[in-house]
């Protein structure tokens, strides 16, 4: 029998409906599941319970209770039309807090408000857009490095985790970016998986015990942080020096340091550690996954490859693309946003009630911790005929403008919605569009296996074969 739960009613008043859920193991429920294979586990649960499920992880007395609600109706209260009640009070927050600061992704309340008044002007289109130069030397630079691939064949995972790492630090930092590449590709990983690993434990060994995975995960967080609080002070320095000269302090790291009102004053040292943190974990990883997973697809579907590269040949010729490129390539963006439904860089995203509410026609109680997971969503066969076939044409304008608005969020929606979606949708078609017009790409690899971390994670490797167009980068 699946697992349910009865809720208390009103006196006078009609049953509460029990809220359906998988059985799991007598002792553990769900837990050996979703530590297996989350992803999995909740598309099971959504197909075999529906839209609003109730699972348990864990043994007695250390149970882990939660509630994954899958449609987009459901979805869209929880992130945007109650989002209040909704907070982001979750453990994975919580340790992601710990470990990098109360940064945009994790404050909450006036401290979030404050931080988002003060670097949304470092996210306008027009300033995002300035940083497309950026993105196509890395990619042009990553292409010219290629022609040396071995056997000509390479592993998408880990080139385009270093692109879009080397990215966001040249945009971030400026002429330090090497040194940020190489400690950051050094130390996040540790960090990522020690969060995790904490976030759905059922017993947590306190950070200060000196146990080998404490000491590990402290001493690349204090790496991380040294070096972050090392730039920030030259960063400093270096705009005392220079006064108000033109062009000084172009980087984003510059502008964060810079950026103040009246209302909200400036960020301090240590505030712009931690949103400088934040962005490169979001910055890079998310639109990594994108990157990675856009090629890999295309080299699956040659016919959708050559429809983008046409696309490509016809709109921009032998010149560089620009910012002012995006709207002209709505075949790549398809691409794109197709790769972005099949593999959501954010694939779960959590929350916990604040007070009771009403979803799908059930009860979800106060203080319940709650989940929403595009990974389900974006495989809705209801809203996504076929939902496994990539079809880029699901994103055709009449029936994009025909779907809910929450059947696809892969940046999240409502008043937390990712500040940085016009800034990664950049970068990612930009630096596609370079590699794509020097490479044609064959698939070695078929299927990638994933699972869900902080982020996507993808659990083997995406190999191409790489065929460099004739004159592409001659």
């Amino acid at each position: 029998m699946p697992l349910t739960e009865s809720l208390p009613s009103q006196p006078g008043s009609a049953p509460e409906r029990a809220i359906p859920g998988p059985a799991g193991l007598p002792v553990l429920g769900s837990m050996l599941d979703l530590r297996r294979d989350s992803l999995s586990t909740f598309l099971r649960a959504q197909r075999e319970h529906g839209d609003v499920v109730r699972l348990e992880a864990g043994p007695p007395g250390l149970r882990s209770v939660f509630h994954a609600v899958f449609a987009p109706e459901g979805v869209q209260q929880i992130l945007a039309s109650r989002a209040a009640n909704f907070r982001k009070d979750h453990p994975l927050y919580e340790e992601v807090r710990q470990a990098f600061g109360n940064g945009l992704l994790t404050s909450q309340d006036a401290d979030y408000l404050r931080q988002r008044r003060l670097v949304q002007p470092l996210f306008t289109k027009r300033r995002v857009d300035g940083y497309a130069s950026a993105v196509t030397t890395e990619a042009a630079g990553l292409a010219d490095r290629w022609r040396t691939a071995d056997g000509g064949t390479v592993d998408l995972v880990p080139e385009m985790n270093r692109l879009a790492l080397r990215t966001v630090s040249r945009i971030l930092f400026g002429l330090d970016a090497e040194a940020a590449v190489d400690a950051i590709h050094r130390c996040a990983p540790v960090i990522n998986a020690y969060v995790v690993r904490r976030a759905y434990v059922p017993v947590k060994i306190p950070r200060e015990w000196p146990t080998p995975g404490n000491q590990r995960a402290r001493a690349a967080t204090d790496e991380l942080n040294a070096l972050c609080d090392r730039i920030v002070a030259d960063r400093r320095a270096s705009r005392e020096t220079a006064g108000d000269a033109d062009g000084a302090g172009e980087d984003l790291l510059s502008l964060l340091a810079a950026a103040g009102n009246d209302e909200d004053g400036s960020l301090d040292a240590t505030e712009v550690r931690e949103q400088v943190l934040i962005f490169l974990l979001a910055g890079h990883e998310t639109t990594a996954t994108s990157l990675a997973f856009t090629l890999h697809l295309l080299a699956r579907h040659p016919e959708e490859q050559t429809r983008v590269r046409d696309e490509l040949d016809r709109v921009l010729g032998d010149r560089t693309p620009t910012a002012a490129d995006l709207d002209r390539l709505p075949c790549l963006t398809q691409a794109l946003k197709e790769s972005m439904r099949l593999y959501p860089a954010a694939p779960v995203i959590s929350r916990r009630a604040v007070a009771a509410a009403e979803i799908g026609g059930f009860r979800i109680p106060a203080g319940a911790d709650v989940v929403v997971a595009p990974w389900v969503t974006h495989r809705n066969p209801e809203l996504w005929p076929d939902p496994e076939r990539f079809d880029p044409r699901r994103f055709d304008p009449e029936p994009e403008a025909a779907r809910h608005r929450y059947a696809w969020f892969p940046f999240g929606g409502g008043p937390r919605a990712c500040i940085g979606q016009h800034f990664s949708m950049l970068e990612s078609v930009l630096a596609l569009a370079v590699l794509l017009r020097a490479y044609e790409l064959d698939a070695v690899d078929e299927e990638v296996p994933v699972s869900a971390g902080i982020t996507l994670q993808a659990t083997g490797p995406a190999r191409v074969r790489l065929r460099p167009r004739a004159g592409a980068g001659e």
